[in-house]
């Protein structure tokens, strides 16, 4: 598995893979082609179908710069290897082709240059981790005496804390954007933003609702400032970013937990995401939501259930349940933005984050579903998927939900 790094990238919503992943890949191409006359971006799969209300024009225009663009847009084609296909080509001043590269946005902002899957063993050298399942992990973890985190520490250095430390800072920065920003969303839904009224509402609430409240309003703030193109940390996605931070800032806030505590906490989320990733997948586009945000209630329940002090099974037990109780959890963003049902599922999966926590504190730890097996089961689930069902706004929600007050 690669390092946890490529789990939490810190950059600009609305969408890991149809924002963050064109832009690294429109970099790196530019980079190669600086000279040329002018360039098209031929856009396939999801990429296509939803790249409006993702932003990806936006993204590359700004990208590309002054220089000669054009788009073109191939909803009905799918590239062989992801449905977030795109190719880069740059051509000469007499019109002639000097260059040209295809490369997929595989999710959470990272990406696959075709010409790399030709040659799958020069990926090793990215490879961080021997270990690839939950069930090794814990193997070792036992006859090591090994916790989780220290797993990470040992695999990645200690330079990696000076990395999660960054990460958490800019969490909690997003968090405080999200709720002193109450301008309603760009795009055609004119969605208001509604963290600051929720979190109002929950410091002057008691007991269970302002808990709860506090955990939704975290998770809106994140969200809606990834909805609104503002800097987030993905985790694994933008599409999921507001499930995590929202369950750690709620119980700092709550337990007055170190910054050092959050930090192996999100170590072990980023190895839960990094299971996933590596064994099925955290891109929408490829397995549905129960990709993106079923990946995000998994760690964020594995994290609160370390912070509480929980075993190696009962961590397992938390993440395991995260993503179970969101198979089958479909991608279909209305209008092709990343606010309705994105911003509200949020939200949701944080609640329900903290709750497989604490169920899972209660047991003893077994549990007759692995983790292992749930994610297997995810992948297989969203391979299932109808294709209009994963990230392409023509099915479900986006179908029926009108776009307007009409």
């Amino acid at each position: 598995m690669e390092s946890i790094k490529e789990i939490f990238r810190i950059g600009y919503g609305p969408s890991s893979s149809h924002t963050m992943g064109p832009q690294r890949a429109a970099d790196i191409f530019l980079k190669s082609h600086k000279e040329a006359a002018r360039y098209e971006a031929i856009l396939y799969g999801s990429l296509a179908l939803t790249g409006k209300g993702h932003l990806t024009d936006s993204i590359l225009y700004q990208t590309f710069g002054d220089r000669n663009l054009e788009i073109l847009w191939k909803p009905e084609e799918v590239l062989p290897y992801h449905t977030n296909g795109m190719v880069l080509k740059a051509y000469g001043p007499q019109g002639e082709e000097i260059g040209s590269s295809t490369v997929y946005s595989v999710g959470g902002g990272a990406i696959r240059w075709e010409s790399d899957l030709k040659n799958p063993a020069g990926e090793s050298s990215h490879m961080v981790y021997s270990l690839t399942t939950m069930k090794d992990l814990i193997k070792y973890a036992r006859q090591s005496g090994k916790s989780l985190w220290e797993i990470v520490e040992e695999r990645e250095g200690v330079e990696i804390w000076d990395f999660l430390r960054e990460v958490w800072e800019q969490m909690k920065q997003t968090i405080h954007n999200g709720l002193e920003n109450e301008h309603v969303l760009p795009g055609a839904l004119n969605l208001p933003r509604k963290a600051a009224s929720y979190y109002a509402k929950a410091i002057n609430s008691t007991g269970i609702l302002k808990h709860r409240g506090k955990i939704f309003a975290y998770a809106l703030a994140v969200s809606e400032e990834n909805a609104g193109g503002g800097k987030v940390v993905t985790a694994p996605t933008c599409g999921s970013c507001g499930v995590l931070p929202s369950v750690l800032y709620n119980m700092q806030e709550q337990y007055n937990y170190r910054d050092s505590k959050i930090l192996k906490a999100l170590a072990t989320a980023g190895l839960i995401g990094n299971l996933v990733k590596h064994n099925a997948s955290i891109s929408g586009a490829e397995v549905g939501c129960q990709g993106e945000v079923g990946t995000a209630c998994s760690m964020a329940a594995a994290a609160a259930a370390k912070l509480f002090g929980g075993t190696l099974d009962q961590i397992e037990y938390a993440a395991e349940m995260g993503i179970e109780h969101h198979l089958g959890l479909t991608c279909d963003p209305v209008g092709g933005y990343v606010q309705i049902p994105c911003i509200e599922r949020n939200g949701l999966a944080a609640g329900r984050a903290y709750e497989s926590a604490v169920y899972a504190l209660f047991s003893d730890g077994r549990h007759r579903v692995s983790f292992d097996e749930v994610v297997q089961t995810m992948k297989e689930t969203g391979r299932d998927l109808h294709s209009s069902y994963r990230e392409t706004s023509i099915a479900g929600l986006a179908k029926n939900v009108k776009k307007n007050n009409d």
